[in-house]
């Protein structure tokens, strides 16, 4: 199984093109698997680069509603005419940081067409591949919501979310968590994960919104990881490039970054 990252924010592959923005490309023994689209076309170039077929995907997962990881979306289903999207209900309402600047994802009903399938409960998309689209809040500090909303008629309320959804791969008596924005915290996201497998955690890959996280959120975060010990930790996007350098050298794990182009091989 493997996993392929289609478009990062940064890229030090030749010939590949980065952008604000999370893809991945993930492959098992029997499907072809994309989680969140960018926020343009772009990754279509890379792909091309990389030998990734986008005709061939089976099924496209998004993680939640925000344009960095969906407006890549109606640029692949013009591509793509057979995969069928896995969204929360609540996706499409409409995105906005404070009150004037949407960064949410317009509804296209033509494109989407017969390609929508809402995911309610945990799903099990292939074997040992599994959708989960509820984070439990375990820990409130560790949640990502600030000046970020949501409109609700003509009213503007906090986003805490309800549409974000990730990623677990069972393999060898361990899970392997896959995450895009963590925008519901990702012990949280993590916490969720071991609560209902019961296994001990073998990669955690994604975007864990650290940026502008203060001294004492990061050093409980750093703490969580410290006591989980997962076997390795890939941080990307909107970890931010400074949390990522603090990471590598505090975590006693192996932290790498996750770059446009980086292939991971999950044994």
């Amino acid at each position: 199984m493997r996993v392929v990252t289609l478009i990062e924010n940064l890229v030090y592959k030749q010939g590949l093109v980065a952008e604000h923005g999370l893809a991945f490309y993930i492959e098992t023994g029997n499907k072809k698997i994309f989680f969140d689209t960018g926020q343009s076309g772009l990754f279509m170039q890379n792909a091309k680069k990389l030998d990734i077929n986008i005709e061939d995907i089976d099924t496209l997962l998004l993680s939640h509603g925000h344009y960095d990881h969906t407006g890549g979306l109606y640029p692949f289903l013009g591509k793509n005419t057979k995969a069928k999207v896995y969204v929360k209900k609540d996706i499409f309402v409409p995105k906005y940081h404070g009150h004037n600047h949407f960064i949410g994802t317009p509804r296209n009903e033509i494109l989407l067409k017969k390609r929508l399938i809402y995911v309610e409960s945990i799903t099990e998309i292939d074997e040992d591949v599994f959708i989960i689209p509820e984070t439990k809040i375990f820990n409130p500090t560790d949640t990502h919501f600030k000046g970020l909303t949501i409109k609700q008629g003509s009213e503007f309320i906090p986003d805490e979310f309800a549409d974000e959804l990730f990623l677990v791969i069972k393999q060898n008596e361990q899970i392997n968590i896959i995450t895009a924005c963590s925008h519901r915290g990702i012990t949280n996201i993590c916490d969720t994960a071991t609560d209902y497998f019961r296994l001990p955690v073998g990669m955690i890959l994604g975007g864990f919104h650290l940026k502008e996280s203060t001294i004492e959120e990061y050093a409980e975060i750093k703490q969580y990881f410290h006591n989980l010990q997962p076997k390795s930790i890939g941080v990307c996007h909107c970890t931010g490039i400074e949390k990522f350098m603090e990471m590598r050298r505090e975590q006693d794990t192996n932290v790498f970054y996750n770059y446009t182009g980086n292939e991971i091989v999950i044994r």
